[in-house]
């Protein structure tokens, strides 16, 4: 019968790479019994081939035409990774670059929404990724416009047998995003009966997962099914948890010799302790510098007024009285440390979010007749993201003045009538909750004709979201202000325009207000609400295919396979009602994301034995791919790739390929609707543009009527707003090349590969963000009345109530094909197994030497160096050993991280200038090891695995805010290290 055939077994194993891999195997049945034998017979003289990276050859990719990694889910046990997205960055593909980890979306807006996680193979983005599911397309996941790549929360790892990952370009054989290669998921098949527990639990609290799942499959006389459940839980990190997230300091260290010496952070009186610079709260003065602040904690600060001033040093000099308790803050080194920036809503922000995933995943085949199989697959999964989080607001409204004189509020005298202040206040009303349903099903056909066998498939993806988030109205933002400076009576009738709510005066003014600790519960409700958005993308693909030998060559068979695939893709974003009308203060607003996009393809591929047995040639094979893709957005194109397989003899094998990729502009890229983030106006080149040695930036400022006194950025910060770029916008275009040597010893015993790679993107798509556009503006040789770049910004004019705000107000910017990035390095990947005197000994290392990654913005841009810098380690690798002994199995793994450092990209190299005097920072890291060792017991029916991950608790490095993103003083964008420290891990299986 067709499924308990070995040709059958065959077959299914090449067709879980996809059309091309279906050249590794030749063969047929025949539906006539009475031809059974002589068919046998033919196969004996013709043997069975299968894909390389299927699972019946154990060579760690080492074999094959092109570099492929396979990874077993064995791994995710062994080192206590939770989720398929933890078991991906421990590949040398992923760890050479910071990933796209759940931690980076609190606070930031991120491809994907809150919590997404996605794989950037060598640094090139997600979207040039492909992710394929059992050889066929895994649609995108996640919630908000900007969604393109499939979210690695949505499979179990539970559901994975193993991940098989082609490390070069290969848009010619599965279409666009196999740019940067492709990751390739293989589910579980077979007749396994069990029940798993997955526990995790750091050495400190915070963190702990827990996941239960359940595999049921069988096989039967036509056919087999399998069904897994999983439901996985994480109670998440809070900032609080660990010392290294807690509160931020300056991390500033003296000088001595040109070395980085003792620290220089200025010290809190109230804790004796450097001090926490975290987001500040307050009010803000617009003369002499610093803010004033109440003294919550009693400790005893100098007055703020000069009236009965013991020492007028630590008065403001332009504050006669004040109320009591109220100091006056960050005007010396000495008072930087006054500043009170710690609280508990601080403690209580996110650091990884409080994650809860179930899912669902099924397959069956079925052998209709002895010749043809229907096939299909199903996967469901929910995930729920929660996260906590803090900021700021303020008086700062178009047309309004931000600073209020200070003589008018009650308890305060100024010397001067012009003084004014700006209450900035802090509030824990940031949470967001996350809901993102994704369902995919496969449905299909496969069959032979004599020697040749065909597929047919139809896919369809669907994904729901909805994130919710708390907001401050916009319009209750502005009539408080307008209350607040006599513009208006907050009496009856005085409703605000969307969110429909009765004017409320707010306690600007009061410590309660600006520590967020008590605003009123009449206040809060006024300001305070909740917006929810819905995104639905949707995937439907049909591919056919047929594949099999030609014609004989001498050195064998001339195998081929050509195909057409079907694809349609549709997005709609549709975010919350206050976002949608700019009511949302503060915060991204977008418009409705909608589009739609229809792929058509035709592909072929030949693999033609050249040479068989010749001196210093023992065998050289060449494969050839082309493809023909039509997309109705931009136009259609030609992607080719050739690959050569050269067996030297003694064990010696080199493999060499070129190939062209490109990818199509993604839905969001091209439909994107007006969404906005914000920039602080020190990105404003005009800031200070009087000390500037650019001609061109002198000028350029001078004739936008910035005045030579915008010395200091004011005015809170500037919008950006993005926006796709339909109908401008065509394909982006790369060139990948590679070369290896590979050993393998007689025995197998060792194995040995090297493989340099290079890859170019070109005409590449990506944000021309507000820096950007403000640079290209104020920096260009032609005028900016010449300039397009400047009729993208629109800027205060100082005469608007702003107290002498020139700042930045809006930078429209966009997505366009102006980029270019290359990477180039080299992996290694060596392996040796041997029996010894306690056992099965196996050693694997896999390393990754990043020679060069740069990204250019425009043509005439310098390009952006990234290897060596924070979170682009040049070297990276991990080296495991497994002794296995009767029934036990020991593991020891080690990831490391080489050195890394940002100094390259300051002109001042580790210095910056801190009151006048110069201090080193910190923006460099050196190695990073962390271990896992694990032992695992069979015990009859039962197996247990226990172990420990990063046995010497090693913290993630430690940096200076002013010099990378952070949280505490911790490199966020870098996802190599390890963020909870040391735990245990236990995974107990039960089978049946």
């Amino acid at each position: 019968m067709f499924t308990n055939s070995k040709l059958s077994k065959s077959v299914r194993l090449a067709l879980a790479f996809g059309a091309a891999s279906t050249l590794a195997f030749a063969g047929g049945v025949n539906a006539q019994e009475n031809e059974e034998e002589e068919e046998e017979q033919a196969r004996s003289e013709r043997p069975e081939r299968i894909q390389i990276v299927g699972s019946r050859i154990r060579t760690d990719g080492l074999d094959s035409a092109t570099p492929i990694d396979i990874i077993s889910t064995e791994i995710a046990t062994e080192q206590g990774l939770n989720t398929l997205g933890e078991l991906l960055r421990t590949s040398t593909i992923a760890s050479g670059s910071d990933q796209l980890i759940s931690a980076q979306s609190v606070g930031f807006v991120t491809s994907g929404g809150a919590g997404a996680e996605s794989i950037s193979m060598r640094g090139l983005g997600a979207n040039r990724t492909l992710v394929l599911l059992n050889g066929r397309r895994a649609g995108p996941a996640g919630t908000r416009g900007q969604i393109s790549a499939f979210d690695m929360n949505a499979l179990p790892v539970s559901a994975v047998e193993r991940v098989e990952i082609l490390k070069d370009g290969a848009s010619s054989l599965y279409g666009s995003d196999a740019v940067a290669g492709v990751i390739n998921i293989i589910t579980k098949r077979g007749e396994d009966k069990n029940i798993n527990v997955n526990l995790s639990q750091p050495f400190e609290s915070g963190g702990e997962t827990a996941r239960v799942n359940g595999t049921y499959g069988s096989t039967f006389d036509r056919g087999s099914y399998r069904v897994v459940a999983d439901y996985n839980y994480n109670s998440g990190l809070k900032r609080g948890d660990r010392d290294h997230f807690g509160c931020p300091t300056r991390y500033y260290f003296h000088q001595v010799d040109g070395v980085a010496g003792d620290r220089a952070d200025p010290i809190d009186p109230r804790t004796g302790q450097y001090h926490c610079n975290d987001t500040g709260f307050g009010l803000w003065v617009n003369a002499a510098g610093g803010r004033l602040q109440f003294d919550r904690d009693g400790f005893g600060f100098p007055q703020a007024g000069l009236a009965g001033a013991a020492d007028p040093s630590y008065s403001h000099p332009f504050v006669q009285t004040a109320p009591d308790g109220w100091y006056w803050a960050g005007h010396s080194v000495e008072t930087d440390g006054w500043y009170d920036n710690s609280s508990d809503l601080h403690k209580n922000r996110t650091m990884i979010p409080e994650t809860t995933v179930w899912s669902i995943y099924t397959q069956a085949d079925y052998d209709l007749t002895n010749n043809i199989s229907a096939y299909a697959e199903f996967m469901h999964s929910q995930r729920n993201t929660k996260i906590d989080n803090v900021r700021q607001f303020w008086t700062s409204n178009p047309g309004l003045a931000s600073f209020i004189p200070i003589n008018t509020l009650p308890g305060w005298e100024a010397t001067n009538p012009a003084f004014g202040v700006m209450p900035v206040a802090l509030t824990d009303h940031f949470s967001s909750d996350t809901t993102v349903d994704y369902s995919r099903f496969v449905a299909g056909l496969e069959g032979a004709l004599g020697y040749w066998n065909w597929d047919i498939s139809w896919q369809r993806s669907l994904n729901r979201g909805e994130y919710e988030n708390e907001i401050i109205f916009q319009d209750s933002m502005i009539m408080a202000h307008q209350a607040l400076l006599g513009m208006r009576e907050c009496g009856p009738g005085e409703v605000t325009e969307f969110s429909q709510k009765q004017c409320v005066q707010l306690n600007w003014f009061t410590d309660g207000h600006l520590s967020g600790t008590d605003y009123g519960d009449a206040q809060a409700d006024f300001i305070f609400g909740n917006d929810i958005g819905r995104t639905i993308y949707k995937q439907d693909t049909v591919d056919a295919y047929i594949t099999g030998d030609v014609f004989d060559l001498p050195a064998g068979p001339l195998a081929t396979a050509i195909g057409v695939s079907y694809q349609t893709d549709e997005i709609q974003d549709t975010p919350g009602f206050h976002t949608l009308n700019g009511n949302s203060w503060g915060l991204s607003s977008a418009g409705i994301t909608a589009g739609r996009q229809t792929t058509k393809a035709a592909y072929a591929e030949v693999q033609a034995p050249l040479v068989r047995d010749w001196f210093l040639m023992e065998a050289l094979d060449i494969t050839a791919s082309a493809r023909y893709t039509d997309v109705n957005t931009y136009g259609s194109g030609e992607t080719y790739k050739i690959s050569a397989n050269w067996t030297i003899g003694g064990g010696f094998r080199v493999r060499a390929s070129r190939g062209t990729s490109f990818r199509t502009p993604a839905l969001f890229e091209l439909f994107l609707e007006g969404q906005t983030s914000f920039a602080g106006q020190l990105n404003d080149p005009c800031v200070n543009w009087i000390e500037s040695t650019s001609d061109f930036l002198r000028t350029n400022c001078a004739a936008a009527g910035v005045p030579e006194s915008y010395t200091a950025a004011v005015g809170g910060s500037m919008t950006i707003v993005t926006g796709g770029g339909a109908g401008v916008l065509d394909a982006e275009t790369s060139t990948s090349e590679g070369i290896g040597l590979v050993y393998s010893s007689p025995e197998n015993a060792f194995a040995f590969s090297i493989d340099y790679y290079d890859v170019t993107i070109r005409d590449q798509i990506s944000n021309v963000g507000g820096g950007s556009v403000l640079s290209r503006c104020y920096l260009t040789e032609n005028g900016i009345e010449n300039e397009p770049f400047c009729r993208q910004i629109d800027r205060r004019t100082g005469n608007e109530g702003n107290n002498f705000d020139w700042g930045v107000d809006t930078v429209r910017g966009g997505y366009l094909n102006t980029s270019e990035q290359r990477v180039r390095g080299t992996d290694w990947v060596a392996s040796y197994q041997t029996e010894s005197p306690i056992g099965h000994l196996r050693f694997r290392l896999s390393h990754t030497a990043t020679i060069e990654r740069f990204f250019k913005q425009f043509d005439d841009s310098v390009p952006t160096q990234f290897t060596g810098r924070l979170g682009n380690p040049k070297h990276s690798g991990t080296f495991n050993t497994t002794l296995t002994r009767d029934d036990w199995r020991f593991n020891w793994n080690i990831r490391y991280v080489g050195s890394v450092s940002n100094y390259p990209f300051y002109t001042r190299g580790n210095l910056i200038t801190y009151r006048g005097t110069d201090y080193a920072f910190s923006a460099a890291a050196g190695s990073y090891f962390m271990h896992a060792v694990s032992v695992n017991k069979a015990l009859g029916d039962f197996d247990v695995t226990l172990g420990i991950s990063n046995v010497f608790d090693r913290i993630p490095p430690q940096v200076s805010p002013a010099a990378a993103s952070t949280a505490g003083n911790t490199a966020l964008f870098a996802s190599q290290y390890e963020l909870l420290g040391r735990r245990a891990f236990l995974n107990a299986s039960y089978s049946f």
